[in-house]
């Protein structure tokens, strides 16, 4: 029996079910939002249209997270469950990579378990794990690559060289913040043996399978050129990240304002004792020193980076750069283990420094409209117009109005979260037509009165708060967003 409770697999096995649980359990709660309601529908398109299986592009995203989401959409009834389940599993590779991530790198299984254990109760997985978004995958390719990244400049071996350029490419199909895993790679000389024999030999060695695997991302990531639209993502960019030609007009300006806010988001999700204790595994133990400076400069480096060059940005944006600081702070919280003797004690001492943690996950799977998550995170996902809360039962309403006639909607805008999410449920309904509209006129539009005078026609507001005042409009039904009393979305009937 003691063979078992020692064995790291048990223990893995533990935290792959209290995961699952914590990822599924209520996961459609949170009403879908307006990013998830466009990457769904691309997924839709795209999965019964081969020709657009690079939708995605139009709009400057890369597509291999709506391609898992292409998969799921075969296996789930509902797409907003098949969406979020793509993100749920993403998050699964992402919480083994930081079992292997821990285990290789301070050559310590527990280590690695005890990583496993904050990913699974950090807010910050657990909200992004639970939304049809890019971004736990974005985090589970930084793990995994910094995991092959390890090995590659400890063991200096051609395979490696090759897988790390196929889940560097992968990974770049994801999302452009893939590219850090390549641009950090000399940080990971910090591991190399350097008192060797043929240390110079070896180091050359190093350096030309870098550049195989950089050469074979290239080649993978080269796939997307085979879509008219991949220039539109270097276009996309510039919108979140300041171009060098810009930034150099500037290069200061919003530095210190953007690491304040970051920093906020960071210490919101991660916690004050596990930042610490990350933070504090450099300082305040002298052991295995070469494998802390590099988890913390895998995740500084970006961190300052993205402060340097941040035009737009939102917490989402250093989810995968805080991977590196759980692992350092796992490292801190075995030390504490191994130092205490009493193990009840020692255990205790874990559960106050993650009690922050545990405490806000679990507000996030009770209750998401008093989750202990950033304002900033409140107000995109649930108090304000991006929200989705009034779809469902809109979709409802509509479907049960169809049963008795042909039914038109019309919602206020032509991208996003209307009229995609309305799309997503009810596009296959014959007897329903959805048209989007923006900028919505004062005025009624002719496609309007039309459809007015012949059928049942609805409009639906969700960003403004007042309706045209030149439209004949009938109230059916207003749904607050969130815990926001000032913003609702709005179902009103048109009036001939």
């Amino acid at each position: 029996m003691k063979k078992i409770f020692r064995s790291p697999w048990f223990w893995l096995s533990i935290l792959m079910v209290i995961y699952g649980i914590s990822r599924l359990i209520n996961v459609t709660t949170l009403p879908i939002f307006t990013d998830e309601a466009i990457y769904i529908r691309w997924a839709q398109i795209g999965g019964r249209d081969a020709s657009w299986r690079f939708i995605s592009l139009t709009d400057g995203k890369q597509p291999l997270f709506t391609w898992l989401m292409m998969v799921a959409l075969r296996f789930f009834q509902d797409p907003l469950f098949a969406g979020r389940f793509a993100s749920v599993i993403s998050g699964l590779f992402g919480m083994l990579g930081m079992y292997v991530l821990g285990a290789e790198l301070f050559r310590s299984k527990r280590i690695g378990i005890i990583s496993s254990f904050l990913y699974v109760i950090s807010p910050f997985a657990l909200f992004y794990d639970r939304l049809a978004l890019y971004d736990s995958l974005v985090a589970a390719f930084s793990i995994w690559n910094l995991y092959i990244a390890i090995l590659l400049v400890r063991y200096v071996r051609l395979d490696i060289a090759l897988i790390f350029g196929l889940t560097l490419g992968v990974g770049m199909l994801n999302k452009t913040s893939a590219f850090f895993s390549l641009y950090l790679l000399p940080c990971t000389l910090i591991l190399f043996e350097w008192k060797e024999k043929k240390v110079g030999k070896r180091l050359l060695s190093w350096i030309g399978l870098v550049a195989v695997s950089a050469v074979l991302s290239q080649l993978v990531y080269s796939i997307l050129r085979l879509s008219p639209y991949f220039y539109i993502i270097a276009q996309k960019d510039t919108i979140f990240v300041y171009p060098f030609s810009l930034w150099i007009t500037h290069p200061f300006e919003f530095f210190y304002g953007n690491v304040k806010g970051m920093f906020d988001w960071l210490i919101g999700y991660l916690s004050w004792p596990i930042y610490l204790s990350a933070i504090g595994s450099l300082f305040f133990f002298k052991k295995e020193i070469r494998e802390k400076v590099l988890l913390l400069c895998w995740w500084f480096f970006p961190f300052i980076a993205l402060a340097l060059f941040g035009r737009v940005l939102y917490p989402r944006h250093i989810f995968f750069m805080i991977m590196p600081l759980l692992v350092a702070g796992a490292w801190t919280l075995d030390m504490i283990l191994e130092r205490i003797q009493n193990r009840f004690f020692g255990f205790l001492c874990i559960l106050l420094m993650c009690g922050i943690n545990i405490f806000s996950s679990y507000s996030i799977i009770s209750d998401i409209k008093t989750a202990r998550i950033p304002k900033s995170e409140m107000g995109q996902y649930i108090d304000d117009w991006p929200s989705g809360w009034g779809v469902s039962e809109i979709v409802s309403f509509l479907q049960n109005e169809s049963k008795a006639g042909k039914v038109s909607v019309f919602t206020e805008g032509t991208f996003g979260l209307l009229p995609y999410a309305f799309e997503i449920y009810l596009g296959e309904n014959k007897n329903i037509d959805i048209h989007g509209i923006w900028p919505v006129p004062t005025e009624k539009p002719i496609e309007v009165v039309e459809n007015a005078a012949d059928h049942p026609t609805y409009f639906v507001m969700y960003q403004s708060q007042t309706p045209p005042f030149q439209w004949h409009l009938e109230l059916i039904a207003e749904y607050q967003k969130g815990l926001n009393k000032k913003s609702s979305m709005r179902l009103y009937k048109v009036t001939p």
